[in-house]
């Protein structure tokens, strides 16, 4: 037999030639199952990587809402005088566990003196707080110890401590720099906050997510006085440049998203030689009535 399976018009007669020819069709019909089966595949793959379903981007990305809810009610909280305890803050419900013991711990010592003020009598030294602050030094973590001896005069026995200087949080445990960093990981480098405990779990310090929206959520009250002297910066130029961008919001109870607005105000005075450094200022809103950037 001569040809493929193409060139058959008629079915030959001969038993022999009409098994090789079945044989030939089968192997034929095999080929291009495999073939359809590879191209499926291909044309699938590119769709997923072109368009992406829906359900399959947000599991593989995990973006969820949550911990943004958290930082809006820690921020909530924040500002609210319930929130403040006679003791100076509220107590907040998620877990604190101990700083590990095998971070490197740095002592600041805050000694009231050697003599009391009181009466000029030596002190002696009853004991001691310890107040332990989680610090982040690029590249590793750190524990900056804060230790304030208790002194006792020998001569009146007044009992004297220096107080804890000024921390970003009270009773909390990050520094100055830590906060930068979380911050700067969310904001700057769109790092989510349960990637960010992920991370600085590799290093062996457990922080739940929990407890970097609530430092988030606290930040945002210490940040609050500089973003409204930028505003007030802003606005104060000759000229402005305004521009909203729309954003998808939860629609609480709906299950859906209802499209809100980041109204974004630039002031630059650059191509006049104007003295201002440039500087932009955002606003949230839920929607793009008129009235937000009148009130703006």
């Amino acid at each position: 037999m001569t040809g493929d399976a193409n060139d058959l018009d008629i079915a030959p007669e001969d038993p022999t030639e009409l098994r090789a020819v079945n044989r030939l069709l089968a192997d034929e019909v095999k080929a291009l199952t495999l073939k359809v089966e590879q191209l499926r595949h291909q044309l699938s793959g590119h769709n997923r990587n072109r368009f992406g379903s829906k359900s399959e981007g947000l599991d593989q990305l995990n973006l969820t809402f949550q911990e943004d809810e958290q930082i809006a009610e820690a921020a909530e909280a924040q500002t609210t005088p319930a929130a403040i305890s006679e003791e100076g803050d509220a107590r907040r419900q998620h877990s604190r566990k101990p700083l590990p013991d095998h971070l490197d711990r740095n002592d600041e010592i805050l000694s009231p003196g050697e003599e009391c003020h009181r009466c000029g009598g030596a002190l002696k030294r009853l004991g001691e707080d310890v107040t332990e602050e989680l610090e982040y030094v690029p590249g590793r973590f750190v524990v900056n110890r804060i230790v304030r001896p208790g002194m006792a005069c020998s001569c009146c026995e007044a009992i004297v401590q220096s107080p804890l200087p000024s921390r970003p949080i009270d009773r909390g445990r990050p520094g100055p720099g830590m906060l930068a960093h979380v911050l700067v990981s969310k904001y700057s480098d769109h790092l989510p906050l349960f990637r960010q405990s992920q991370i600085i779990a590799r290093e062996g310090v457990d922080l739940d997510r929990s407890t970097l929206a609530d430092w988030v959520a606290r930040s945002t009250a210490l940040l609050e006085p500089l973003a409204d002297a930028i505003g007030r910066l802003v606005r104060q130029g000759e000229a402005l440049f305004a521009d909203d961008t729309p954003v998808k919001m939860l629609a609480p109870g709906s299950k859906k998203t209802k499209t809100a607005r980041i109204w974004t105000y630039v002031r630059d005075e650059r191509p006049w030689s104007g003295q201002s450094p440039p500087c932009v200022w955002y606003q949230f809103t839920v929607d793009r009535k008129g009235a937000h950037p009148v009130s703006h």
